[in-house]
Formats: C-alpha cells, structure tokens, sequence
C-alpha cells in the first residue's frame, strides 16, 4: 500500500488543477466537439446534476464499474487507467489484451481507501451505487479530497427517474436509449481529449446496431428476459437494455406493462405470458442460483410448471452474457445476438425495403 502523504500529495495537486479549470470561462460541449488532440481546456461538463471540471487530460483514472472499463479502454485509454472494479463478466474479446495491464482494484464494490491507494486523479461509474451514498465514499466525498466523477447518464437516477443516483434497479420511467451511451462516449473522450477517436466509436456502433435491426422484422414474437434467481426470477421490465434490444428486431417484451428496471415475479406469471422464445443471461458471477446458464436451463426444464412452456419444451434459448442486459455498449451485443437467434429459427422475417425499424 502507498503512503497516505504521497497520496495526500496526489489529492492536493488534482484539487489545485480542478481549481485551477473553474477558473476559466472556456467551456466545451463534448457532444460538439468532434476534433481529436485539441488541448483544448478546461472542459466542462452538466454530468447527472453536477458539473464536472477537468483542466487538463486525466492521467490516473480508476474506473468503478465494467461498463465505463470497457468504455475507456475502447477510446484506447488503458494506459491511463490505474484500477477497475466491479466485474460482471469477462472484458469483451477485443479489448482483453488492453485490459491485462490495468490493475483489478476489486471484482466487487471497492473502498474508498483502496480507491485511494491508487492515486487517481479522475474517478468514473456506470452505476450511482458504486459511487454515489452506500458506495465508495459517494461524489461528494471525492470532491472534497479534491478528485473529480463521472456518473453514465445511462444510470437510471441521472435521468430524475429515483431520487438518488445510486438505485440501478429500480423504476425507469424514461426509456433509456442508446443515445445516453453515445452521449457517455463522447463526454468522456472530450474528458480525456481523444474525442475524434469518441466519434469513430459511436459510428461503429451505430452501424452495428442498424446492421443488426434492420436484418430482422420480429412483429408477433414476444420474449422474456431473465437475469437471475430461479425461486422468484428477476425478469427486464419495459424501459431497460432489454427494451432496446426488443424494440430494436419488432419483437415484445412481455413483462413491457412494468416500469421497474428487474421485476421480481413468479413462475406461473411467466407462463401465463408465454414467451415465443427466452433470453438468458449467462452471468460469470455465482452468488444465488439462476446464474448461470446450466443452472437456468436445468431448472427450466426440471420445474413443473416451466417445463410445459412451448419455449422451454423447444428449447428457444437465446444466449446472452449479463453486461448485454445492463445499459451499456454490451446493448448492441445483444442486439446482434437476439437478431442472430430469430433469424436462425426462422421467427422472424428479413426486412424489407427501408422500413421504419425502432432506433434507439
């Protein structure tokens, strides 16, 4: 563990240089800005009811959660990056030999002291729970040691929709699209000025996400997403990842009728929807049951009343890791893989024409 003087240096002089960018009026709009390698600060930015300052490039970033992880390190920032946190998932394929030099700080929630401990001068999250109150020290408590947040605006409290940015799960009222990812690409790499790099990004995805909708016309198919938990299964209600992911192949949600994030419901009620087919979350994590993929599938069709289900007797699975299912650039991932499945079981109808396919 470094000493806790070093540290403190490290606190003072990052303090001196978020001062030092208030100071100015020149603020840039990181949606506007498509230039790469500008220098050009401070940047400011109205991040989920705060305003962040940054006077220079970060240099020392620790990143809370996966998700912004696999963000920076696709803006090709990994030598910036001096922790990461709270894994779901195995990082994705291309991005795992970025992710082998940047130190795990925790698979779970770190503290703040080993936050800390790495001497960062910037410090980002996916979700307000991993840095907001009842996480690692919450916004305030970084701003008062002098280190500057970022929260996604995917998260759902920076849309207003709870009254804490720190309950990932709970209502969304307001759809969450994948304009908010986008939105994250391009704030954070005018952060780290790397913003013609951000534009690139977004293009690509973009581009994967038309390629995959458009492929496929799923009007009449109805799905169910579960994530986790076989005694009372927490299923995607309307205004997640899993509604953009639905929406985006013409198919239904069937639990679209609830605003909460991952309902709780039970078996039978799954049943009485009867999806065409089901989305399973294959989680790396194994903390309840329902977790994993074998275990989903096992109980699906040793469960009384899950085993009569058309899609379980089929065996219409569709296969996708948790991140896929969170608000994320894994959004697009699942896309890819919802529309693979349906056209693969012939479920769903190539598109014609220039249809009006549901855009995020």
């Amino acid at each position: 563990m470094r000493t806790s003087a070093f540290r403190c240096t490290t606190v003072l002089a990052a303090a001196a240089l978020v001062l030092a960018g208030c100071g100015s009026s020149d603020t840039t709009e990181a949606a506007d800005t498509p230039a790469s390698g500008t220098g050009n600060y401070p940047v400011t930015i109205e991040n989920c009811g705060r305003t962040v300052t940054v006077g220079a490039a970060p240099e020392r970033v620790v990143s809370l959660n996966q998700a912004s992880t696999e963000i920076l390190l696709s803006l090709g920032l990994a030598d910036r990056m001096v922790g990461t946190a709270t894994w779901t998932d195995p990082v994705r394929d291309n991005l795992a030999a970025a992710n082998e030099s940047v130190p795990r700080l925790a698979d779970k929630k770190p503290s703040l002291e080993v936050v800390l401990d790495a001497e960062p001068d910037f410090v980002t999250a996916s979700f307000g729970s991993s840095i907001g109150d009842g996480g690692t020290g919450g916004r305030d408590q970084y701003e008062q040691l002098g280190l500057q947040t970022y929260l996604s605006p995917t998260d759902n409290g920076c849309s207003g929709d709870v009254s804490s940015a720190s309950n990932a799960d709970g209502a969304r009222t307001t759809p969450y699209t994948l304009d908010s990812v986008y939105q994250e690409i391009r704030e954070l790499a005018a952060i780290f000025d790397v913003r013609e790099r951000g534009e690139e990004f977004v293009t690509e995805l973009r581009n994967r996400y038309e390629a995959a909708s458009e492929s496929v016309d799923a009007t009449g198919v109805s799905l169910a997403f579960w994530f986790a938990d076989t005694n009372t299964p927490y299923v995607a209600g309307c205004c997640g990842s899993s509604g953009v992911i639905a929406n985006s192949v013409g198919a239904e949600n069937v639990f679209a009728d609830t605003t909460d994030e991952w309902p709780q419901v039970s078996w039978e009620t799954v049943a009485d929807r009867n999806p065409t087919a089901l989305v399973l979350g294959d989680l790396s994590r194994r903390s309840i049951d329902g977790d994993a993929l074998e275990s989903k599938i096992a109980f699906l069709e040793s469960n009384p009343v899950t085993s009569q289900m058309p899609a379980v007797r089929d065996k219409r699975y569709i296969v996708v890791n948790g991140a896929d299912m969170n608000p994320t650039i894994r959004t697009v991932d699942g896309v890819e893989k919802v529309a693979a499945a349906l056209q693969q079981w012939n479920l769903a109808a190539p598109q014609q024409g220039n249809p009006a396919t549901p855009k995020p």
